[in-house]
């Protein structure tokens, strides 16, 4: 596919799976939206861009990559996503939150194609970190994705893993961090400063790459291109700089984005937004 059609073709994905996203949080009354949004871009070019090896049919199959959303609470994005892409029957975003369903408000490994269970934050990383240093060790050549929230990496275990990560020249490492600068209430610069973040990861032994917009997908591929490349030697750390809520201008970069769903008339007006 040329660059441009794909471009286009990601960008018509992005949109459906935020309009189904917004539908299955809002039938129930309850998720994640601010976080699942920021996100969304990434994981649509993850998932639909040839970035990622797996399978539907076979979600366990060894040489797929490895990836993990360690903010799992932006879980809401990537059930949509692996629905439609058949590792589970689309049917069940209706059961969404109840009882008895798979899809419950954070990652978990009763949903096919979720590697582990997250929502507690800031132990991706350090699993990623362990998967890789075993990969190296058997010669395996699959990547190993974590996505972590900036707010996450609040967490003193995600430096520990930084640490262990740069110390072992964890190549077959990516980690990308949705920084949308804002956590559960409040900007993580009011909270606990995180600046000079891109220095910090630096610091500790790794390649680090920024996106200016991570909501373009342009910007998205020229980070990712050479994430393969054997030449490597540092595990690859990538900032990605997103808003909270995008899309939803009643939760765009709202402190309190995390949890908040839209109800009344911001309903109909986030479904014209979304159209």
């Amino acid at each position: 596919m040329k660059e441009l059609d794909l471009y286009s073709f990601l960008t018509k994905k992005a949109k459906e799976i935020r309009r189904k996203t917004f539908e299955m949080v809002v039938r129930v009354g309850k998720g994640h939206l601010g976080g699942s949004f920021s996100v969304l871009e990434m994981l649509v070019a993850l998932y639909y861009g040839g970035v990622l090896k797996f399978d539907p049919k076979n979600p366990k199959w060894d040489g797929r990559d490895i990836f993990i959303l360690s903010k799992g609470h932006a879980s809401n994005s990537l059930c949509v996503v692996l629905s439609d892409l058949g590792f589970f029957p689309e049917a069940e975003l209706d059961n969404f939150s109840r009882n008895e369903s798979i899809l419950g408000q954070h990652s978990d490994t009763n949903i096919p194609g979720v590697e582990i269970n997250t929502g507690s934050l800031g132990h991706g990383i350090g699993v990623g970190s362990g998967i890789a240093f075993g990969n190296k060790l058997d010669n395996k050549n699959n990547l190993i994705f974590v996505i972590l929230g900036d707010g996450e990496c609040q967490e003193g275990s995600v430096w520990e893993a930084a640490m262990f990560a740069g110390h072992h020249n964890l190549n077959n490492l990516v980690a990308i961090v949705d920084r949308n600068k804002l956590g559960s209430e409040d900007f993580t610069e009011n909270t606990s400063r995180l600046e000079p973040f891109l220095g910090k990861w630096n610091d500790f032994g790794w390649e680090v790459k920024t996106i200016n917009d991570g909501h373009s997908f342009p910007e998205i591929f020229e980070v990712l291109k050479n994430c393969r490349d054997p030449k490597r030697t540092k595990p690859l750390m990538i900032i990605s700089n997103t808003i909270k809520g995008k899309g939803l201008s009643c939760l765009e970069n709202f402190p309190r984005a995390h949890h908040t769903v839209p109800r009344g008339e911001e309903i109909e007006a986030s479904r014209k937004e979304l159209s």
